[in-house]
């Protein structure tokens, strides 16, 4: 009597698992959406009630971090996941720097060029990762620029940047409600200001290098493909 093959019920089992799965109800991607409606109502109450604001905008940018441990975790790594999480970022933060344009009328050119870095960089580079192939936009060949790689392959590089960068606006957000109630108020602001400014301008020099990289990348490609085209 043949034996029975149990392997192939299992495999069978195990794929109809997988067709079950719903990605937009993962739980990374659910924290996502929980970032979405966070965002949503610190914009909401941004131009009248700092205090919320701040409060609900600092809670959508902290989840950033716990998305990515909670795919990592339970095994629910998705690229919906990672453009939803990297839109959300964008969205937010050119959402900060629009009103700090209104707030700093005489530096509302420096915020909407920082607006259009931060979105062509991460957009650029996104699409280059994807065009040559790569799994994840985090995951930096080599041959990449070396900044490129120490700040996506250590996460807690990454988180170090994005938080003081965030901290930074945040901070001239309050400012210009003149937050600070006491001395030592401003000491805290302003000194807070201090230590995170230079680590943000830092994060623009990065979007500069991302940009230039991924143009480089992007370009190479264009003249494999443009070979290629030509031998056949």
């Amino acid at each position: 009597m043949p034996a029975k093959n149990t392997k192939a019920p299992a495999a069978m089992a195990s794929k109809q698992g997988l067709a079950d799965e719903n990605v937009f109800l993962f739980i990374p991607n659910l924290i996502g959406y929980s970032r979405i409606l966070l965002a949503a109502g610190a914009l909401y109450y941004m131009p009248y009630h700092p205090k919320t604001c701040m409060v609900m905008y600092s809670l959508s940018c902290l989840l950033d971090a716990v998305d990515g441990q909670a795919a990592r975790y339970y095994d629910q790594c998705s690229k919906f996941g990672a453009v939803l999480d990297m839109v959300t970022d964008r969205c937010t933060t050119a959402c900060l720097l629009c009103y700090l344009a209104a707030a700093y009328p005489a530096y509302a050119l420096v915020f909407q060029f920082l607006i259009a870095l931060d979105v062509s960089s991460h957009y650029m580079h996104m699409y280059s990762s994807l065009t040559s192939g790569a799994t994840s936009h985090k995951k930096i060949s080599e041959s990449s620029n070396f900044i490129l790689r120490a700040y996506y392959s250590n996460n807690n590089v990454l988180f170090a940047f994005c938080f003081a960068n965030e901290l930074f606006f945040v901070i001239l957000y309050l400012l210009s409600f003149n937050f600070q109630s006491s001395t030592f108020g401003k000491v805290v602001l302003y000194s807070l200001a201090a230590l995170t400014g230079p680590v943000c301008a830092g994060k623009q020099i990065i979007n500069c290098i991302q940009f230039a990289n991924a143009s480089k990348s992007l370009a190479e490609i264009d003249l494999e493909e443009r070979k290629a085209a030509k031998k056949n």
